[in-house]
């Protein structure tokens, strides 16, 4: 938070001063708190919203005004978050009577907007007393707590501007409203069953009725409860539900009952994926998984995530949960209910229950009340919804305990569109847009204050998602009042973002009567990884360059070819490999992401040679299953080079090794399929009592070499031959699993080893060079600070394994380096949208010093040899954007094989 002291001499006794508020202030009970303690503090005054956030103009004592300042900055309302106070004192007298809350102003939005909140302990008891005015009432929701971002139409924020303003307040909730003692004082969406929306349950089919001992007595349940009990009688009976979230609907079952888990994945065709599940409390999740406070405080948090946790094996856990929910896995998707009518139903059923998004695999939510026929009436038999209005959707957040920390999966309800500081040096930056990767799609507006990255979108190869992105992108630049004066996207001509960046560039052009149209830069992929990890630990802009290692399933690289294990010298600005990941063919492009075996096929032509492994294991059952396939073509295909472009990528590498022991052979049913499998043998083995011996589990070899040229090679070929042998001897997956994540992890650490010691032998020698020259102390070390590796940022999909992350840092712990590493944004491309931004924003700074850009410089220069990757700073017209695409074969390939990351968690 930054405080900004008076602009004018300290306040007199009694004098008037103008706070300015900036951050997430409104809709989060930010005014009536400054009312209460103005009042407390005898002031007399106002306060307002506006475009900026919340304005106060209080007269009284110095002192006083001093005392409301620091009670605003220590103890906000709990969904506020102040980013900015700015005090000008020595105004004009204010004169009028008591401290008041005003009308709010219009103007451009400057101010964050609030994030959906889950409901507050407050509310919980409230609606399950049988006593309130809300018992059992399904939309209850007070300052604190409730619907935001998920019905506002318009800033500033009031009711008028909302999915409530159609619901007019009953004298009760007036009251309320009017209140400044009441916890619901000024609180927008509120409402009671008198006045607000209503719950009802809606037959989607020719479903079955309700008889026997699961029928409702009209008589004995109230009218406003009816519906829930209803659902809940439905889901005991093994029924699927659509129920109406926050931002979405949802489709529910029973998580126990494994007949009812396999009709909704084959409804939803969704065969594997990993379905999330809602438990209604604590105790019931400490029955089926085990429970970290860290983890326990992400559930309880208000914004209320899926929470990734470890599944219990015992017996202790009563009625057990379908094998379905997560084939093959160790760990579940938890939350706890959200909304009141999460809580309501919930309470009504002995066991959890499945709440995954409702859609068909591969659209997006659904929040349009007239679809439900179209939309989910094929899964669901019934609808619990109502007649509150979403305006738009969002996808449930989902997050993981790893290394010590609660980490970003997918950002979304709860978390965005909440503002992100910008590290600094990018104070005074223009106002941008960036639109992203193609596969879990977010875009990013930025200004000299923030960062806004969206909520998550999804993939934008299917066409209803890219029109709901599209939507969503120009909701948020209205919502906003965002005008960019540059725009950026990825390298890759053929994503969907970077097709509408140029449109978009061109279309604006025609506004601005430029004929060189809106500057737009295009990002190379990795580099934007990195960028995201240093704007997500707030590096400064003309720090000295990182060493990024990149880790996912494929991006463009820098010099048009495939990328997906790098290593790479880096700021915001530049972007240089120093080495990869020995690149393999991806025999039939695109559909080796989807077919396992074909990457092991590759990897072992690349490797071994298949010819070898088979004379030296020619009974081994995975080799057998191999020759089955038409390997001769594809043996044929790579090495004439055909529709079987390299690629350095770390997911296809997770795909061979899960091809190899087996795991999702011939196709995986959804992207991080097979390392998510690989990842969860490998766990087990860790975990296990044996490998706390040390030396327990020996890690498989890598070889690290050089190409001509300089460029660092981390070969797996070794490995294969080990892993092979493992196999023939019979040794169990988990510890082949185990074995093949600590000899990737190894290698990593050993490549940063290299590289760190090399600049480090450097600067020494220069050092030494100096004092032979008589050079001052104070330039070496400047040396020191400008060419030597001070950290290591980790970012791409695969990091969001928890066991390759947390032996990474382990492998760099003893190096003289600091490791930085996601937390509040995602690894995977859910972050690329802010590093894309970051970067370009880095290079049109009108002020950019060159220091970082000549300490990357100088950092390479001790390399003997390296692999440079040229980048445009200046901005290109819309007719020649710059994307370091080559023309060659392999780089038109790109175009026909995903960028997805294959190591991701993501039940919904």
């Amino acid at each position: 938070m930054t405080i900004h002291p008076p602009t004018t001499p300290p306040c007199t006794p009694e004098t008037t001063v103008e706070i300015r508020v900036r951050g997430c202030v409104q809709g989060v009970g930010f005014r009536p708190t400054v009312w209460q303690l103005a009042n407390r503090l005898a002031l007399v005054g106002e306060v307002l919203n506006d475009g900026e956030g919340v304005l106060i103009r209080a007269a009284g004592p110095s002192e006083r005004l001093e005392s409301l300042i620091e009670q605003l900055k220590r103890d906000p309302p709990p969904l506020a978050q102040i980013t900015d106070i700015e005090v000008r004192s020595g105004l004009a007298p204010l004169h009028r009577v008591g401290f008041t809350i005003v009308d709010s102003l219009e103007g451009a939005t400057r101010t964050d907007i609030a994030v959906d909140a889950a409901i507050c302990a407050a509310c919980t008891e409230e609606i399950l007393s049988q006593h309130q005015r809300r018992s059992g009432y399904a939309l209850t929701n007070c300052t604190h707590c409730g619907p935001r971002l998920s019905i506002i139409r318009d800033m500033p924020y009031d009711r008028a501007a909302t999915t409530m303003a159609d619901f007019a307040l009953c004298e009760c909730c007036r009251a309320e409203y009017l209140d400044p003692g009441d916890r619901r004082f000024h609180a927008e969406p509120i409402a009671c069953p008198a006045c607000g929306p209503q719950v009802r349950l809606v037959a989607l089919d020719d479903g079955p009725c309700l008889a026997g001992e699961d029928a409702i007595d009209a008589h004995t349940t109230p009218a406003i409860e009816a519906p829930i009990d209803q659902a809940a009688a439905l889901i005991r009976q093994g029924q699927i539900l659509a129920i109406k979230g926050l931002g979405g609907y949802q489709l529910a079952c029973d998580a126990t009952s494994t007949e009812a888990l396999e009709r909704l994945r084959r409804l939803k065709h969704r065969p594997t994926r990993p379905l999330a599940l809602m438990a209604k409390d604590l105790e019931m999740v400490r029955r089926y998984c085990r429970l970290d406070e860290l983890e326990q405080q992400a559930l309880c948090s208000a914004a209320a995530p899926i929470v990734l946790l470890e599944r219990r094996r015992d017996e202790a856990t009563g009625r057990p949960l379908a094998e379905a929910l997560a084939p093959g896995l160790d760990r579940l998707g938890v939350m706890l209910p959200s909304t009141p009518l999460h809580v309501l139903l919930c309470q009504r059923l002995p066991f959890p229950i499945v709440m995954t998004s409702g859609n068909v695999s591969g659209e997006p939510q659904l929040i349009d009340d007239g679809g439900l026929g179209d939309s989910l009436s094929t899964i669901a038999s019934h609808a619990l919804t109502h007649d509150r209005a979403i305006a738009r959707r969002i996808d449930d957040s989902l997050v993981q305990l790893a290394a010590g920390k609660v980490r970003m999966l997918r950002r979304a309800r709860g978390y965005a569109p909440a503002s992100l500081p910008l590290p600094p040096g990018f104070e005074d930056i223009s106002p941008g847009l960036a639109l992203g990767p193609q596969q879990k799609a977010t875009f990013c507006l930025v200004d000299g204050q923030r960062a806004i990255l969206s909520p998550h979108q999804g993939d934008l190869d299917d066409a209803a998602t890219l029109d709901d992105y599209e939507r969503n992108l120009d909701d948020f630049l209205t919502l906003y009042d965002h005008r960019p004066a540059w725009l950026a996207c990825d390298t890759h001509p053929d994503y969907r973002t970077s097709d509408m960046a140029r449109h978009m560039a061109q279309n604006m052009a025609r506004h601005m009567a430029d004929d060189a149209g809106l500057p737009l830069d295009a990002i190379g992929h990795h580099h934007a990884h990195i960028a995201a990890c240093l704007a997500d630990n707030g590096y400064p802009r003309d720090a000295a360059p990182v060493l990024g290692i990149a880790l996912d399933g494929l991006g463009l690289g820098e010099n048009g070819g495939l990328w997906g294990g790098e290593f790479l010298l880096a700021d915001y600005r530049h972007c240089q490999r120093l080495g990869s990941l020995k690149s393999v063919a991806m025999p039939g492009a695109g559909t080796a992401s989807r077919e396992p075996w074909r990457n092991l096929l590759a990897q072992l032509i690349a490797g071994p040679g298949l010819a070898a492994l088979k004379r030296r294991h020619p009974n081994l059952g995975v080799l057998k299953r191999l020759q089955q396939k038409p390997i001769d073509t594809l043996s044929g295909m790579i090495e004439a080079g055909l529709n079987s472009p390299l690629a350095s990528s770390c997911g296809r590498l997770f795909d061979a090794v899960a091809a190899a022991l087996e795991l999702c052979f011939d196709h995986q049913h959804h992207e991080g399929e097979a390392a998510m499998a690989v990842e969860a043998l490998a766990a087990r083995a860790l975990k296990s009592p044996q490998s706390r011996t040390s030396g327990a589990i020996a890690p498989y070899p890598f070889a690290l070499h050089r190409e001509q040229g300089g460029h660092r090679i981390l070969d797996p070929a070794p490995m294969w031959t080990a892993l092979f042998d493992d196999l023939a001897a019979g040794k169990d997956t988990t510890l082949i699993a185990a074995r093949f994540h600590l000899g990737l992890a190894k290698g990593l650490g050993e490549v940063v080893g290299e590289v760190v010691g090399e600049m480090l032998d450097d600067v020494v020698g220069d050092m030494q060079d100096d004092a032979l020259d008589e050079v001052s102390n104070d330039h070496a070390r400047r040396l020191s600070s400008t060419r030597n590796v001070e950290a290591v940022a980790l970012s791409g999909g695969c990091f969001h394994n928890r066991t390759l992350l947390e032996l990474t840092l382990k492998c760099l712990a003893p190096l003289p380096v600091r490791v930085l590493t996601h937390r509040q944004v995602p690894a995977n491309d859910g972050g690329i949208a802010l590093g894309q931004a970051l970067i370009a924003a880095a290079r049109r700074h009108p002020q950019a010093s060159d220091q970082a850009s000549d300490s990357l410089t100088s950092a390479t220069s001790t390399i003997s040899t390296i692999s440079t990757i040229s980048t445009t700073t200046t901005a290109p017209s819309i007719a020649t954007v710059t994307t370091a695409t080559t023309a060659s074969n392999n780089a038109q390939e790109t175009a026909h094989v995903s960028g997805n990351s294959r190591t991701d968690h993501f039940p919904r």
